[in-house]
């Protein structure tokens, strides 16, 4: 038995300690005043969630950044990821996307493992992370959306492209299609990305600060657009940094700092007890967040 076993097994077996007193078993054998104790499979978790990661560590050179993640996403939400910087936000998405290795658990897209599901989840990555030089325009960028249908050394036809020019266009971009990505705005570019996402119709949205550097115009019409998918029964997760907006802006929260502070519905968990844990007493943000609640009536 290894040590993080080891150390399961304790816990559970301190938790069957003040039960066993009682006579208390469910389902161990009782023994010598001890319950036989249940170490987590990962079973408990909903067969048919849209997410599910059960005891998800990831480290970068040996150092954790996320430690024993458990979180079940619910079925058409809008799920805010938010927590100081460093807290492993946006490795908690590249994780789930297998775009950087994990250091244990494991991760279920509606009860398969990713890589059998690509084609049920989209991805808005943080503008920084994108080669904005690329030599391609708009519309060829929504249509890459699309080869995991087309296939790569497949040519995209004009069913293809008529699909990205209406993604395109529920963005506002259409007039673009042909413009030169990097000669966009910031904003321009992200409703790029979110076209992208669009066309690949799925059924799961990863989204990493898409409101980053953009304007009001912009943010809005991503607002909307993010309710459209709610609407039409899509799970959207979106990391996000503006307190003021998060009781606005989602209906379910996970507050991350490397573990799970906590998660659920934002009128009960968007509070400043759970935010003074996640955020760790950082007073000017706990003032940002505690007008949000107070305005939102959230948290009470």
């Amino acid at each position: 038995m290894n040590e993080r076993d080891a150390h399961n097994k304790a816990e559970a077996g301190t938790a069957a300690d003040g039960q066993g007193a009682a006579g208390s078993s469910r389902g161990g054998q009782l023994t010598s005043g001890m319950v036989k104790p249940t170490v987590a499979t990962g079973d408990e978790h909903p067969r048919n969630a849209p997410l599910s990661i059960h005891d998800m560590t990831v480290a970068y050179h040996r150092k954790p950044v996320l430690w024993d993640v458990d979180f079940d996403a619910p079925q058409g939400k809008l799920i805010g990821i938010i927590g100081p910087n460093g807290a492993g936000k946006s490795t908690l998405i590249k994780a789930v996307l297998d775009l950087v290795p994990k250091a244990s658990g494991r991760v279920l897209i509606y009860g398969k493992p990713y890589r059998k599901q690509r084609g049920l989840v989209g991805y808005v990555p943080q503008r920084e992370s994108v080669d904005w030089d690329f030599p391609v325009n708009a519309l060829d960028v929504v249509a890459m959306g699309l080869y995991g249908r087309i296939g790569w050394c497949r040519p995209v036809g004009r069913g293809h492209k008529r699909a990205a020019l209406e993604a395109l266009d529920r963005v506002g971009m259409a007039d673009y299609a042909g413009r030169q990505i990097s000669q966009l705005s910031g904003g321009q570019q992200q409703r790029v990305f979110l076209a992208r996402a669009l066309v690949q119709d799925a059924q799961l949205y990863f989204m990493d600060e898409p409101f980053a550097g953009v304007d009001a115009a912009t943010e809005q019409a991503i607002v909307v657009l993010l309710q459209e998918l709610r609407s039409v029964g899509k799970t959207v997760l979106v990391v996000h940094h503006d307190l003021q907006t998060v009781a606005e802006y989602f209906d379910h929260l996970l507050l991350l700092n490397m573990r799970i502070v906590a998660t659920g519905p934002t009128s009960e968990v968007f509070t400043r007890e759970n935010l003074h844990k996640t955020y760790g007493g950082r007073l000017t943000l706990l003032d940002e967040a505690a007008q949000a609640i107070a305005s939102k009536g959230v948290g009470r």
